[in-house]
């Protein structure tokens, strides 16, 4: 939920040795959420030119974010 509206994104999870990236596709645009020092996820944008990229809002990747550390740690 972000602004009282529901998103769905498709997903997929880069296990790369002992850590992982979710690669995330907002809105066309391919986002890597990774783990940081803390095990809070940041979010890095693959092409932050894009046109696709302008519609995305920082409150989406935070929320998106906070949705992925609880489910990660709820586990």
């Amino acid at each position: 939920m972000h602004q009282n509206v529901a998103h769905a994104f498709q997903t997929r999870i880069c296990w790369m040795g002992y850590t992982h990236k979710i690669e995330v596709d907002v809105f066309g645009t391919l986002v890597h959420f990774e783990p940081d020092e803390e095990r809070n996820y940041r979010a890095i944008l693959l092409d932050p030119t894009a046109e696709s990229s302008t519609e995305i809002k920082p409150g989406l990747l935070q929320a998106i974010a906070t949705y992925l550390e609880e489910q990660i740690k709820s586990k």
